[in-house]
């Protein structure tokens, strides 16, 4: 794996990691995750001590918001990358005493058999995350913990207690557009998830806390 560029983004231990694929008259061939090369990059020390446990991919139709989802018991981690069509990751702060707490941030991720990079968006444990597909769209993602039902939540992505202000205002503008045209698809689970003042009411909030 050539990694070509790790990009620290606007909530602290979210980043882009964007690597190199090798192309000739047939296509490409791309090694898309190897673990040496995360271990040995000085940007990408973090995640040095990282053990990616289960491996998802997901296919959504135009208009799809899917998120904000998190879990505990065991905490996860996600690396998330579109394989191919146009993927914006959402990025929610959740830990206390964070100093971008309750903002949420939006990377757009557009992607073909054409290109001759990829990129790999990390949200760390404490990020509430989610995806926003413009078309249709297939994403994987390697978690870091395996799928528990039992501890898991959501923020609504549609929440009005949500922190706009760092985001890229035509990505916000795009899913505002979206939403008013009736064109949006979301899951019921999903839009009447928490609120950030009502997930912050429970108990189980209190156990991601920011570190610095």
């Amino acid at each position: 794996m050539k990694i070509l560029e790790v990009k620290k983004l606007d909530i602290p231990g979210c980043k882009v990691i964007k690597y190199q694929r090798f192309a000739d008259e047939r296509g490409f061939f791309a090694e898309t995750y190897r673990k040496q090369d995360f271990d040995t990059h000085p940007e990408t020390d973090d995640l040095k001590d990282i053990h990616f446990t289960q491996m998802n991919e997901s296919y959504s139709k135009a208009g799809t918001i899917r998120g904000l989802h998190f879990q505990w018991n065991p905490f996860m981690a996600k690396l998330i990358r579109c394989v191919n069509g146009r993927m914006i990751d959402l990025l929610l702060d959740i830990r206390k005493n964070s100093p971008t707490y309750g903002k949420i941030i939006a990377y757009d991720s557009v992607n073909s058999y054409e290109h001759n990079t990829g990129e790999w968006v990390y949200a760390p444990v404490g990020i509430a995350h989610g995806v926003f597909l413009p078309e249709n769209t297939m994403i994987e993602y390697y978690c870091t913990g395996h799928w528990n039902p039992k501890c898991e939540a959501g923020i609504s992505p549609l929440a009005k207690d949500i922190d706009w202000s760092i985001c890229d205002k035509n990505i916000y503008n795009l899913l505002e557009e979206t939403k008013s045209s009736g064109k949006l698809i979301i899951k019921d689970k999903d839009e009447n998830g928490h609120s950030l003042e009502s997930w912050s009411k429970l108990e189980e909030s209190k156990m991601y806390i920011f570190l610095g």
